[in-house]
């Protein structure tokens, strides 16, 4: 049997001063790695074609049905697209994934607080998203059955008032707002858009309260939206009560956020109309959507090209509002059209299923040099 050897362990072999500091260093930026950092890492996610189905087996159930309406096969894809976060209201990924992260172009990394304010539980923002997919896609069969000749009305009710905003001590819990600034309301897209666009000047809004219908007199207060930026707010949240002639379901399982709209919209038009929008073709997209058509601007636009592209898509509906961030992000073969509304995404479509060029039509490129 092969004796087992020793080894002395004497004065020439004990660590020194400085391989110990060394060595605690080393543990000491491993440890530091893999602490949560104060950042959020936004990453392509899955994408969803609304002319198709999610879930699988028995789950499995059309994005878009409508029940008791005819319907018409379509053919291609209207892919709507999503982007995955790393990170939590509670802290966001270690250092050593964001190092991974600032190496990857198809990924960003922005301040934690862009994604989950200071003080907003996980519960409270995963409430938020639910809420404002939910909001979207009310606004998507708005939109979509407002094109196609329907009669839509809608009501929004304040849900609560921030304490201290510019509506405190006006606005109440369970106000009906008919009209902002001359605007009709009857989305709350539209209540949102017509603060935007009045700014911080004092604006009438009309009201039902209790039966009776008030004017009061509201300015909006520019506040931090939260993304580095500010915009003018009421401080309220609101809640909208449409009533459609015929029920359209819109599902998307673990989902959030108000960017589907646009794709949403194109998907009911699609199916509620004979013959194909896409002329066959794989399309993606992205926007949130008002009842009245407007498509507005998204977050994570660089994560949803990518998705895009990689899904196999040749054409991009992208907002016009976005196209400061689209221009030099474009991926290899795809075409991407700037749009603001439901009737430009239509008119592109139609323009390539006839042609089979997206040759001619708005690009983001255009409208920065021209903003430029």
């Amino acid at each position: 049997m092969q004796a087992r050897r020793f080894r002395s362990l004497g004065a020439h072999t004990r660590p020194s001063a400085v391989s110990v500091v060394t060595v605690l260093a080393v543990v000491a930026v491993f440890v530091v790695a893999l602490l949560p950092s104060p950042y959020a890492v936004e990453q392509p996610g899955p994408v969803y074609d609304t002319l198709g189905s999610s879930g699988t087996g028995k789950d499995r159930a059309p994005l878009i049905s409508i029940p008791g309406k005819q319907t018409y096969p379509t053919t291609g894809r209207l892919d709507l697209l999503t982007v995955s976060v790393l990170g939590n209201a509670s802290g966001g990924p270690s250092w050593f994934d964001l190092a991974e992260a600032w190496l990857d172009p198809d990924e960003a990394v922005i301040p934690l607080e862009a994604v989950f304010p200071q003080g907003e539980t996980q519960q409270q923002a995963e409430q938020q998203s639910a809420q404002q997919m939910t909001a979207s896609q009310r606004s998507a069969i708005t939109a979509a059955l407002t094109r196609l000749g329907y009669t839509v009305d809608g009501t929004v009710t304040i849900g609560s008032v921030q304490r201290g905003s510019a509506a405190a001590g006006s606005l109440q819990r369970g106000d009906v707002v008919t009209t902002f600034a001359g605007r009709p309301i009857d989305d709350a897209c539209s209540l949102q858009n017509a603060v935007a666009a009045n700014g911080t000047a004092q604006a009438a809004v009309v009201i039902e309260r209790g039966g009776k219908r008030e004017t009061l007199r509201i300015a909006p207060r520019e506040t931090d939206d939260g993304a580095g930026g500010t915009r003018p707010l009421l401080g309220v949240t609101t809640s909208a009560t449409m009533r459609y002639p015929f029920d359209v379901d819109l599902r998307i399982d673990d989902v959030g956020g108000p960017s589907a709209g646009m794709m949403f919209a194109l998907g009911i038009i699609d199916k509620l109309t004979p013959g194909s929008l896409t002329g066959g073709r794989h399309v993606a997209g992205t926007g949130t959507i008002c009842g009245d058509g407007r498509v507005g601007a998204i977050g994570g636009i660089v994560q949803k090209l990518s998705a895009a592209r990689a899904a196999g898509a040749t054409l991009f509906l992208a907002p016009a509002a976005n196209c400061d961030e689209v221009v030099g992000h474009i991926p290899s073969g795809l075409d991407v059209v700037a749009v603001d509304t439901l009737s430009d995404s239509l008119e592109a479509l139609e323009q390539v299923r006839e042609t089979g060029s997206a040759r001619g039509l708005p690009t983001c490129s255009a409208r920065v040099s021209s903003a430029g």
